[in-house]
């Protein structure tokens, strides 16, 4: 797909947390096609300490408002300065990046999980949105530290069944998500999913174990994201690739993870 380098407009920025916020964009022109899965490269302006561009996954885009938008977790002093923007500020973007989620065109039979820990719960959205549009109902597996670090249920609940987890116990199931007892009753034929790379390597485990086709999406360190600066690679079956540029979504086949 085409990239872009735009100039947007922030419309809303939303603390959704102390750590996290909700910033969304628009610009004059109809905004470029995107796919769940994809991200953007966000210039920080205004920072002495921060001189890359920062890798934001894609939230969600609301074509009848022509918004992106981006959920940003507070985690350095790059993405701290980026969560002070204010409605009316310039944001330069390069979008859409990355390769996205596989979704089949026929879905009559289609049985998706998508699991999201954190902010990896992000592009989560976006995917099942697009897979309501194709007419299905996906479920979801959403873990997090606390209740208050589980995000956008509302949004997530038009879509489809949401599950919890928490590490302390404070909403759904106590523990982590593959723990979750919706594993062990239902029968998905495919999984999604975006996090910490030890949940996903656990999530991939119960996939290959149960012989469900697997999709994750990786949080590679980045710098470029268009597969120049080569610090974001992966060990594949095809030799070391870029996530940022052959990613940051792979079947779990194509890893070499230990599963």
């Amino acid at each position: 797909m085409k990239k872009y380098i735009l100039d947007l407009v922030v419309t809303q920025n939303i603390k959704l947390h102390a750590n996290y916020v909700l910033i969304k964009m628009t610009q004059a022109n109809p905004l470029p096609e995107m796919l769940p899965g994809q991200f953007a490269e966000i210039r920080i302006d205004g920072s002495n300490t921060t001189f890359l561009r920062r890798p934001i996954s894609i939230n969600y885009v609301d074509k009848k408002t022509n918004e992106v938008w981006f959920l940003v977790q507070l985690v350095g002093d790059g993405t701290r300065k980026l969560a002070t923007v204010k409605q009316g500020d310039i944001v330069n973007v390069v979008m859409p990046l990355g390769n996205g989620f596989t979704i089949p065109k026929d879905v009559t039979a289609f049985k998706p999980l998508l699991v999201g820990g954190g902010v990896g719960t992000a592009p989560m959205l976006m995917l099942g949105v697009e897979l309501a549009k194709a007419g299905c109902k996906p479920t979801f597996l959403l873990g997090a530290r606390s209740s208050k670090d589980l995000l956008q249920l509302k949004e997530f609940e038009k879509l489809g069944e949401v599950y919890t987890t928490t590490e302390d116990g404070s909403m759904g199931e106590q523990g982590y998500v593959t723990g979750h007892s919706l594993l062990n009753n239902n029968s998905f034929n495919m999984i999604y999913t975006c996090g910490p790379k030890p949940m996903m390597v656990s999530v991939a485990k119960y996939a290959k174990a149960n012989g469900i086709e697997c999709e994750v999406s990786l949080e590679n360190m980045m710098a470029c994201g268009v597969g120049a600066c080569l610090c974001c690679v992966e060990n594949t079956d095809e030799g070391h690739l870029c996530v940022c540029k052959d990613g940051p979504v792979f079947n779990i086949k194509k890893l070499l993870w230990q599963i």
